[in-house]
């Protein structure tokens, strides 16, 4: 049985001008399929060789796949989509398969907007695909569609879902076949390196209310960091890796075995072949100042922090358990260990106005990270922000929903505004960069890496592919009043998915009745128990970190 993966040519702008990213989901999948006795498997990455419709359409038909499989994250749903249309064109008797986080929760929608598509794995894929990649070698497809768990398709008129799967409780059981990626094109700009995208981790304890990882990947679990080091090596010696970023939401929360990583790091001399980067917490950075240096010694070179916004009211309103004058500091603990930071803003929530954009700015500006970015404020559609602001939501095209479009319009700016006022910070902070840090702080490596920073963002600026200002037609202030977007309005919720998440939110209401309704019960027993002063505490509050874990 022939099994074809296809990557989507979705770019925004974004993230990608940083380089050529690595789609580590085929390497993860691919591995375990290999396990089961799955061996005839193909992919084709549309978005790193920039592969038209056209084009797609001919090599998914030269190679006559039985299964197609596409993932995809919101934005780029539709490219997704669109490569599952092509394939039925071009191999109409192939299962036509979609994967991801969006399809997950948004199953219903994709399904009343793609009916094309065959089945949806929802969730971690590894399980759920050698399920139902065997019943259809063993002709039990679409029979067994019902009895295998973490599907969703169409039967008629009907969107059926499956009982959720569980999730893989064993990662070492996952070996990830790097050999399916064509490493010469993945490479990382400032460094001018190949890159990876391994993990150490998945899910997350927070639940920070924009986000989904939390939600998708359910349990927070870790591997063994022998394991991770071992699959870095083979990256490393096998595949000419110098730079990967650890997919991890949070590598530093478990303490104890991030600490272990970094020892096998440098037990194997790796620091020497190979850099890497990480996203975390500012609280992350506090814990272990004492450790930043040791972390630096084992090739940690790169940190993003997630100090996301610069009003205290913002970052309550993100549920991150974080302060403002905190980023400040971590910034300079992470800058004293020769660790290159990066400071995440968001912007564009409904009370930006040119001064709060200003205040970004001269925050970024005071606390001196190596890089800025200011991220447009995306609710995802199936997170609890989303639900919360659903109202106030216009856009539903979910194509922009990259962090560089803006969505969400201020009541005191027009999106056209907020563009300029974010690309006038931009163009502030890395013009002084320019001129007076990345060529003079330090040697070396410090310079050739920020100077390397700067190229990929002139690159991105001249070809007008940063934040997708060619396409918007942005070309400075002049223009701010005259940019266009190219929304599609036709893009609606289909009327299923509303029907679900309305049943879904009675459900959490009467969840909350019932659970309303047990403490105050709790209360009138307790306090039939012990009258008067007598009082008894529990211990909690949420904000201690795991650092003994």
């Amino acid at each position: 049985m022939r099994i074809l993966f296809v990557h989507p040519n979705y770019r925004s702008g974004g993230a990608e001008i940083a380089g050529s990213w690595p789609p580590a989901w085929v390497a993860y999948l691919t591995g375990h399929l290999r396990q089961a006795g799955f061996d005839d498997i193909h992919f084709i990455d549309a978005m790193t060789n920039d592969i038209a419709d056209d084009d797609l359409g001919r090599q998914i038909a030269a190679l006559r796949p039985d299964v197609v499989g596409v993932t995809a994250i919101t934005p780029s749903i539709y490219r997704a989509e669109e490569v599952l249309r092509l394939a039925q064109q071009a191999v109409p008797d192939a299962i036509r398969m979609l994967g991801g986080v969006h399809a997950t929760f948004m199953y219903k929608q994709v399904l009343s907007e793609a009916p094309w598509i065959d089945v949806i794995v929802r969730g971690e894929g590894e399980e759920i695909l050698v399920n139902l990649m065997e019943a259809i070698r063993d002709g039990r497809w679409p029979a067994d569609r019902r009895r295998i768990h973490g599907l969703a398709f169409r039967d008629g008129d009907d969107i059926v879902a499956t009982q959720a799967a569980s999730t893989v409780k064993d990662l070492e059981k996952i070996k990830p076949d790097w050999s399916i990626l064509e490493w010469e094109k993945y490479i990382y700009i400032p460094l001018g390196t190949r890159v990876a995208i391994p993990n150490m981790a998945r899910g997350c304890p927070f639940t920070c209310s924009f986000c989904s990882q939390w939600k998708f990947w359910r349990d927070y679990r870790v591997r063994d960091p022998i394991a991770v080091v071992d699959e870095i090596e083979d990256l490393v010696e096998n595949h000419g890796v110098g730079f990967f970023i650890l997919a991890d939401e949070e590598p530093t929360i478990n303490r104890k075995k991030f600490i272990q990583f970094c020892e096998e790091l440098i037990a194997r001399d790796l620091p020497r072949r190979v850099q890497w980067g990480i996203n975390t917490r500012v609280t992350d950075i506090y814990r272990d100042r004492d450790l930043l240096k040791f972390y630096r010694k084992a090739g940690l070179v790169h940190v993003s922090l997630g100090t996301e916004a610069a009003a205290q009211l913002k970052l309550d309103r993100f549920n991150k358990e974080t302060k403002v004058d905190e980023n400040k500091t971590a910034i300079r603990l992470l800058r004293e260990a020769d660790i290159f930071t990066e400071a995440q803003f968001i912007v564009g929530l409904d009370n930006e106005t040119e001064e709060t954009l200003e205040e970004t700015f001269q925050m970024a500006w005071d606390w001196q990270p190596d890089l800025a970015n200011w991220a447009m404020y995306t609710p995802w559609p199936f997170t609890p922000l989303f639900q919360e602001l659903r109202d106030q939501v216009e856009i539903f095209d979910f194509s922009k929903y990259n962090f560089v479009t803006p969505i969400m319009k201020p009541d005191a700016m027009t999106r056209g505004e907020l563009l300029d006022g974010v690309m006038k910070n931009y163009r502030r902070f890395y013009m002084r960069k320019a001129l007076f840090h990345y060529p003079w702080r330090g040697t070396g490596y410090r310079r050739r890496y920020l100077l390397g920073c700067l190229k990929a963002f002139l690159k991105a600026g001249v070809q007008r592919t940063f934040y997708d200002l060619g396409k918007a037609g942005y070309w400075g202030p002049q223009t701010k009043n005259t940019v266009h977007f190219d929304f599609d309005d036709t893009r609606q919720l289909a009327e299923a998915q509303l029907e679900d998440w309305e049943a879904a939110a009675d459900r959490a209401a009467r969840a909350k009745e019932r659970r309303e309704a047990v403490k105050a019960q709790m209360k009138e027993r307790a306090a039939f128990r012990m009258p008067g002063d007598a009082a008894v505490k529990a211990c909690g509050g949420g904000t201690e970190q795991l650092s003994d874990l």
